[in-house]
Formats: C-alpha cells, sequence, structure tokens
C-alpha cells in the first residue's frame, strides 16, 4: 500500500470512528507503529488531526482568528445562546469568556436580567455595555488579539481574586477523553484559572467543536458541570459526556 493510499484510509477510519489507534492501524496496515507514528505527524502537521497519546483525534476546525470564526454557523449561535440565557440567573455573579458563541449570549441576555459580569473579552463588554441591569467588570492585561481577550500577568492576578458563581467557558475543542482544549497554552491556562474560581463552568458547544481537540487541554472533562449542544447531535455523542457526570442540555 502506497502512503498516500495509508494517509488517506486513517483520515476515513478518523472520520468514521471519531478517534485513531496507532497499534490498531499497525496491525491492519501490516507496518511498523513508528511508521504509523510518522503518518500521523505528517497528517498533524497538515491540520488534518490532533495527535494524543497511543493516536490520533479529529483536528477543531474552530482554530480561526475571532472574525473568521464570527462568519461561522451564526444562525446555530444564535440558537445555543437563546437556550444559554435563561442559565444566568437574576444576581449571579458570571465571568463570560471571550468568543464568538458567548458574543451571542451577551445579546441574548433578556433586559430585566440584573447580574454582575466579569469578562476579560473586551467584545463582551462592549456587548453588555448598553444592557440596563448587568453590571460589568471588565479585566485588563495583554490582549491576545486572535480572541480578543486580555491575558498575561495582570490578568491572573485579577481572575484570581474572584470567585464567580458560574464560568461561561469557551473552546475550540470538546472531547470525552481530551476534555476541553483551545489552540494557545496561555490561553489554556487562563480558562483554567477561572474554572478553578467558579463554583460552576459551562461549555456551549456548537457541532464543530464536539468530539475534536486542540493541542492544549484547559480541564478534564470531568471538571465541566454543564455542556449545551445542538439539538442535531446524535445521543451516542451526547452520552459520552453524560458518563463522565457531565450534564448534557440541548437547543
Amino acid at each position: 500500500m502506497l502512503t498516500d493510499e495509508r494517509k488517506a484510509l486513517m483520515l476515513a477510519r478518523l472520520a468514521r470512528d471519531g478517534r485513531l489507534v496507532a497499534a490498531d492501524l499497525a496491525r491492519e496496515f501490516a507496518v511498523s507503529e513508528d511508521t504509523v507514528r510518522r503518518d500521523l505527524r505528517e497528517l498533524a502537521a497538515r491540520g488534518k488531526l490532533q495527535r494524543v497519546h497511543g493516536g490520533a483525534l479529529p483536528a477543531s476546525p474552530a482554530l480561526a482568528d475571532f472574525q473568521g470564526r464570527a462568519r461561522v454557523s451564526p444562525e446555530a449561535k444564535a440558537v445555543l445562546a437563546a437556550r444559554a440565557a435563561p442559565l444566568l440567573a437574576s444576581h449571579q455573579v458570571v465571568f463570560l469568556d471571550g468568543g464568538t458563541t458567548n458574543v451571542a449570549l451577551a445579546r441574548a441576555l433578556p433586559p430585566d436580567l440584573a447580574l454582575t459580569v466579569i469578562t476579560h473579552s473586551p467584545s463582551i463588554a462592549v456587548e453588555l455595555a448598553s444592557h440596563p441591569a448587568i453590571d460589568v467588570e471588565l479585566i485588563g492585561g495583554r490582549l491576545f488579539k486572535h480572541s480578543i481577550v486580555a491575558m498575561g500577568a495582570t490578568a491572573a492576578r485579577a481572575i484570581a481574586r474572584v470567585r464567580p458563581d458560574l464560568f461561561v467557558m469557551g473552546v475550540t475543542g470538546l472531547h470525552p477523553d481530551a476534555g476541553a482544549t483551545t489552540g494557545d497554552a496561555q490561553e489554556a491556562e487562563i480558562k483554567a484559572l477561572i474554572a478553578s474560581q467558579s463554583a460552576e463552568t459551562l461549555v456551549i458547544a456548537s457541532a464543530d467543536k464536539l468530539g475534536a481537540a486542540s493541542p492544549y487541554q484547559i480541564v478534564p472533562i470531568e471538571e465541566i458541570t454543564t455542556v449545551l449542544v445542538e439539538r442535531s447531535v446524535p445521543p451516542a455523542q451526547k452520552a459520552a459526556f453524560t458518563q463522565r457526570g457531565v450534564e448534557v442540555l440541548t437547543a
């Protein structure tokens, strides 16, 4: 079998099964595991998959910059945001992460909802600036332009002093085994810090993020309280999260 044929079959298996196991591929193709790992490295370098210990998972397609992500599935994000809005209760302290889905959530919050929103996202703050009943606390720091959020030591110090009731976390990948992931190491650290400070963590995940992984883990799946997904997500995919103790809601 030619190398390109083997790689094409690997990608077909990944699309079908949602994961690749290097040892199984080596047996199937009658090649060494070193050969399989080399193929996986080359496919990962082309952005076709995300390597993990022992194999690979689908690469998240949600790693584009903020402007690019804003053009992806805006209707689905609006539906998810409308379903998520009632999960924020009056008088809570809520940390809204950056990201285009959370911008949609900020727009969907009803005008009579009174709560405090902490955010390190200028985009979120601007969306809520005209909201009559929400107090906004904006975390400062170095602007990470890819996601339009504040990062660095200044942001971390401010985050360490707050204790939100709820963290609405943005992710680029969400997988039962890989957990919540994102494409930047420092951004993953900031998100993990917010999650550790918060009583509960909610992830609103569009279909392109489910079953996919990015290079840096934020938290294991067990540290997420609730996942909100699209109604079209297959029952088996939702069950993989509930089996880990995560509440799964649909929109």
